[in-house]
This record gives C-alpha cells, sequence and structure tokens, in this order.
C-alpha cells in the first residue's frame, strides 16, 4: 500500500506519444481543416454529470451508484434494462455516497459527512424512504469495510475509543447492536477479513513507501508479523480465498513495479501468482470464485484483466472504441458484470455486462448533450527529460485548430499527493481550460506513484525542489512544440499541486506567469503539526517523507514553506479554498493572500463556506472553475477584461 499523502484533485487523459526535448518535435501545430469548434460556458461543462460506484439489488435487477445530477452527489438507482435513473436521497447540503444494497432487500447503506469535513457516518434508508444514522457520532469518522459472506452483518472501521486509530466492528443487521472485532492499540490499518471471520489483515506504516502485513487471529486474539524484511518494500493485501486458507497480497518486493503473490496459512509459503511490467493495483475473486479480476494501471490508465479461475483463462470483455473499461464489480449469481467506460474526453458511463450471452448495455449517458463530443480533445501521454535526464511522463491537452504560426498561452496542472498521479480520465475543468484556448500539460513529476518505487521515491525531502525543478523543466517542451508562447505559461494545482504552484511563485518568481492555488499549503510547518487525528497512524510516515516539524527538520520545512518567503512573489495568483478543509485548513490561505497583497501583486481570493477539501457542489465548482478562466484571460492572455459568462 503507497500511503503517500493523497491531497487529490481531477485526474485526466488518452493516448500516448515519446518525447524528449533535446531531439525532433514529434508533436507539431498544423493548419487543420475541421470544421470550427463551438466555445461552450462552464455551466454547460459542469452540466455533465459526475457517477461513480455500483452495487447489484438482491434479485440484481437494479444497480445503485451515486451521481451529482441534482448538484450534489446523492444515491441513484437504475434498471439493468436501462431507462431514467431513479433517485434515492435528497440532500440538498451534505454530498451522499451510496454503498451498497442490503443482502436480502432494497434497503440500502450510504455514508456522509457535515459540509466536508470528512467526519463520516454510515446511514441506513430504509423501504419507505426513512433514514436511521447507524454510527451516530458527530466526533468519529465511521467508514464501512466490508459485507460479511454469510450476509448476516456487516463491517465497519471507526475512531470513536480512540481518535488517532481505527478499530474494526462488526454490526448485525438483525439488531444493529455493533460489537468490537479488533482494537487497534498499535497504529495498524485493518485490511481484508476472511470468509469464516478468523483472520484479519492489517497494514502498518513503516514510510509511505514500506510497509509491513500483519495477520490477525480473531478467535485467538494473536498477531502475527508475516512480511519481516529489511529496506523498503510494500505490501498490501488484496483478498483470501474462499475457503479462508490463502491470502493473496501485492508487493514490489525485489521489483520496481507491484505484483501478486499468494500466501499459505498453514504452511507460511509464498508463491508468485502475476506480474507486469506495471504495478498491479488490486485483485478480487466474484463471490464463488469462479473469476478473478485484476487491475493494473498501466502508464496512467487502468488495464483490467479477468480470468476465469478453473482454468486461468483470460475472459476477452467488449471492444469499445471510446474508453476503457474500470471499476468492474461481478454479481453474486456471477451471470452480470457492471463496469465504467469513460475517456479523457468522456466522462464515466454505467454498463452492465451479461456472462451468458456476451452482450453488454450502457446504462447511462452522462455527457451534456449541449456539448459535442467533436469539440473535446483527447489527451496525449508524452515523457520529456528532466534536469538530471530522468523522463518525466505528462497529459498534454492541445486545444483544436491550431493555426500555423500561431502562439497559445498554457497551464501546467499538478496533481495532489504529493504521491497522486494525473491519470487519463475524464476532466471538466481540463476540457473546459482547452475549450477557451489554453494548453494544458499534466505534469507527473517525480515522486508521482505508478512509475515504479524509484520514481516513487524520488522527491522524498526533496518537495519544492527536485519536483518543482520537473515543472519547470517540462516548459522546454512546451516551447519545443512551436504552438506555446513562451511568455505565457503559468502554473496550477490543487492540494499538494496547490503547494507546487506557491512553490513556482516564490521559489522560481521568473518562471511562471500566473498561478492558481487551490487549497495549497503554504505552511509545512502548520500543516505537519495539525494533520487529521485519523492520520496518526502514518504522521510517521509522513514526517519521514516531507520532514519532522517537532525536530530537526523543522528549519527545512520553514525554507520550503511559501508563506515565510511571499516577498518573493510577483506574478497575479488566485487561491481557492474550502472553510470546512480538514486537511489545509483555511488559515493557509487567509495568510498567503495576505502576505502577498502587501507586494502590490494582483491577488484574487475565492472562499466556499460548505466545500472541504475539493469541490462536491456543482454552484461551486461553477463559480470556481468560471473564476479561474476569468482570472487566466486578464493576467495570462492579457485581455483588457476577463470574461464574465452567462449561466
Amino acid at each position: 500500500m503507497k500511503a503517500k499523502l493523497f491531497f487529490a484533485l481531477c485526474l485526466l487523459g488518452v493516448g500516448i506519444i515519446t518525447w524528449n526535448c533535446g531531439g525532433k518535435e514529434q508533436t507539431e501545430a498544423t493548419q487543420e481543416s475541421a470544421k470550427p469548434v463551438k466555445e461552450y460556458t462552464v455551466a454547460q461543462f459542469m452540466n455533465t454529470i459526475r457517477i461513480n460506484g455500483s452495487s447489484f439489488s438482491p434479485d440484481e435487477s437494479k444497480i445503485l451508484h451515486n451521481s451529482n445530477q441534482s448538484g450534489i452527489f446523492n444515491a441513484y438507482e437504475i434498471g439493468i434494462a436501462g431507462g431514467e435513473a431513479k433517485q434515492l436521497t435528497d440532500s440538498k447540503e451534505n454530498s451522499i455516497f451510496a454503498i451498497s444494497y442490503f443482502p436480502k432487500d432494497e434497503r440500502i447503506l450510504f455514508d456522509s459527512d457535515n459540509g466536508g469535513n470528512e467526519i463520516t457516518n454510515i446511514y441506513m434508508r430504509n423501504l419507505d424512504g426513512t433514514v436511521q444514522n447507524l454510527t451516530p457520532d458527530t466526533t468519529a469518522k465511521a467508514e464501512f469495510f466490508s459485507w460479511s459472506f454469510d450476509r448476516n452483518s456487516f463491517f465497519y472501521t471507526s475512531n470513536k475509543r480512540d481518535k488517532r486509530f481505527f478499530d474494526l466492528y462488526e454490526m448485525d443487521i438483525k439488531n444493529f447492536k455493533p460489537k468490537m472485532v479488533y482494537e487497534n492499540k498499535d497504529g495498524l490499518f485493518p485490511a481484508v477479513l476472511s470468509n469464516d471471520k478468523k483472520y484479519l489483515t492489517l497494514i502498518k506504516t513503516i514510510t509511505t513507501n514500506n510497509t509491513d502485513m500483519y495477520l490477525y487471529d480473531t478467535q485467538m486474539k494473536q498477531l502475527k508479523l508475516l512480511t519481516k524484511h529489511e529496506g523498503n518494500i510494500s505490501y498490501s493485501p488484496q483478498v483470501f480465498s474462499n475457503d479462508s486458507k490463502k491470502l493473496y497480497f501485492t508487493t514490489d518486493e525485489g521489483s520496481e513495479f507491484a505484483y501478486l503473490k499468494s500466501y499459505d496459512i498453514n504452511t507460511g509459503k509464498s508463491e508468485k501468482v502475476e506480474e507486469t511490467n506495471w504495478d498491479i493495483s488490486y485483485m478480487y475473486f466474484s463471490r464463488n470464485e469462479k473469476y478473478r479480476v485484476v487491475g493494473i494501471n498501466n502508464d496512467a490508465k487502468t488495464e483490467i484483466k479477468i480470468y476465469t479461475v478453473s482454468d486461468n483463462q483470460i475472459i476477452k470483455l467488449p471492444s469499445l472504441p471510446n474508453g476503457e473499461i474500470t471499476s468492474v464489480n461481478i454479481s453474486d449469481s456471477e451471470k452480470l458484470m457492471t463496469f465504467y467506460v469513460s475517456s479523457s474526453k468522456s466522462p464515466n458511463n454505467l454498463y452492465v455486462y451479461n456472462f451468458e450471452t456476451g452482450e453488454y448495455k450502457q446504462l447511462t449517458n452522462s455527457m451534456n448533450p449541449e456539448i459535442a463530443p467533436d469539440d473535446l480533445v483527447e489527451g496525449e501521454v508524452i515523457r520529456f527529460a528532466s534536469y538530471d535526464g530522468m523522463q518525466i511522463p505528462s497529459i498534454l491537452y492541445k486545444p483544436k485548430n491550431i493555426k500555423a504560426g500561431e502562439k497559445l498561452p498554457a497551464m501546467l496542472w499538478i496533481h495532489g499527493g504529493p504521491g497522486g498521479q494525473t491519470r487519463l480520465n475524464y476532466s471538466a475543468t481540463i476540457q473546459y481550460l482547452v475549450n477557451h484556448g489554453y494548453v494544458i500539460l499534466a505534469v507527473n513529476n517525480r515522486g508521482s506513484s505508478g512509475y515504479g518505487k524509484t520514481f516513487f521515491a524520488a522527491d522524498d525531502m526533496k518537495h519544492g525542489d527536485a519536483d518543482l525543478k520537473d515543472c519547470i523543466e517540462s516548459k522546454k517542451f512546451l516551447n519545443a512544440t512551436g504552438y506555446v508562447d513562451p511568455d505565457k505559461i503559468g502554473i496550477m494545482g490543487g492540494s499538494y499541486g496547490g503547494y507546487m504552484t506557491l512553490a513556482g511563485l516564490t521559489f522560481a518568481p521568473e518562471e511562471f506567469k500566473v498561478g492558481v492555488d487551490i487549497f495549497g499549503v503554504s505552511n509545512w510547518l502548520r500543516t505537519l503539526r495539525g494533520i487529521p487525528s485519523w492520520w496518526e497512524a502514518q504522521r510517521k510516515a509522513l514526517y519521514t517523507e516531507l520532514g519532522d516539524p517537532t525536530g530537526a527538520d523543522s528549519l527545512a520545512l520553514y525554507n520550503k514553506s511559501p508563506l515565510f518567503h511571499a516577498s518573493k512573489i510577483t506574478k497575479p495568483l488566485l487561491v481557492i479554498q474550502g472553510k470546512n478543509d480538514p486537511r489545509v485548513v483555511k488559515p493557509e490561505s487567509d495568510e498567503i493572500v495576505e502576505a502577498v497583497k502587501k507586494n502590490n501583486v494582483p491577488v484574487d481570493y475565492i472562499v466556499f463556506e460548505d466545500e472541504g477539501h475539493g469541490f462536491l457542489k456543482k454552484e461551486n465548482e461553477i463559480k470556481a472553475y468560471e473564476g479561474i478562466l476569468k482570472f487566466l484571460d486578464k493576467h495570462l492572455k492579457k485581455q483588457s477584461e476577463g470574461k464574465i459568462e452567462k449561466q
């Protein structure tokens, strides 16, 4: 498990090219004869529906999923034959995320927090539409873990007993009285439970690229270390076999990438099951072990493999021209499968597949019909050589119909994390900016996940330095395209990407013409001292990677915190912040805004009273991204006034 600090924002893109800044240009701007591209408003882009999740109803006739069609996430269901989705919850203030139908009836479980504060509770929606909070505590975070194999109970984790650590509970669905299964006094992370409820695997985070795996016997109350090792090795439990005799896990032991192994509980022997030249992200079995599903992080896109367990043969999945298959979920009968299809120019859509007939059906159409698909752009995976020769993978979004000799403004898009990864997914924000004439380069700087453990660890204790240099070097790639104006390149990002934005304007003040910081860190001393209580188990790992604010690293953290050097910022800055953010608290943004204003530098500041670390409400997204375009048009395109769109 790669437990990097994961302040994620939207991820992206599709298409593959390779680039070396010292070589011949490989992507050239050509005058296209294609029809003119229509320019769309942010409201039109945000009117595209975001959907995720899937759970089969007990009779497998319907699919439970999440959608923000109402303007905020709520629970919906749709029949496998298609038709209109039915809204099951009607929250107006707090996003609701459906977990599952009950195994034997159509009650549902969902979770929700308060204004993005991440203190989630688990709720039950009854058949008559009434709702009951099953974990009522406004100070404790509860997270669904799994259904029991016998379907008479479900498991969840909670930090009610000790706000630092998550205990594991079982809740009987006859009386809804929880009982503790594992009391977590050692700061471990519950991972996988065997079908007979006897064995629980747990993870200990040592550093962000070094973990241990434990096996806990719930009957004997004994904890056993399974992974005694030296050096930086990650272990991540995936699933037990149905007979509870084998544990399957991924590890990067002796390899750059994570591969799949099995562990025999009786003999203690391990053997390799599957390996590729990319990380195996996950593996699980269908309910009766007819199928084995494997997900692979293949160069920032998901590759799904489904095997029939009896003969270990790969099932040929439907060939879909408009994207990649993700989020596979096989029904309990093992006759049906749901999955999502998306691409860099097409948002998530839900499909159902019949194993017996080999037929599939698209159940949703989430793209706003006002937007023509041909007006959107596909991302291209590119690579460029950084200052020390390290190859940096990135995703390029290039506006359509660039005229010969035309020079466009460009923005670097920096992901959260720091160990996040810009992926080949649909981003309405990216498409919106590209549609309005901006080149976007989403940089997977060193420290990003998905490219091997050496690349992943290459920014440790070098944040705001080595990773920032990667971003600066990416400008050479943009300049070499021939269609980017070298004097109009800015930087933007959310969370850790917001920090990188501030770091770029502070520590390389002449490199970027503007910056857009979305809930980004400005003061590492405060952020690392004030991490949420439920991150206590990984506090030491974060300090090992980023620096210890209470010890010898405090000076280094001071030196890499933009707030204390804000007098160097001379370029226009836009800051966006959620008032309820528990990770990057509002004072982080308040103080950097006030500090930069003292430089007589243009600063715009947008605060959302009802958001946390990210956007969950469409109306807020519209305001934020319209504000971004207005800011960029004014300060990067150098228009006399920014555009104000009609809603």
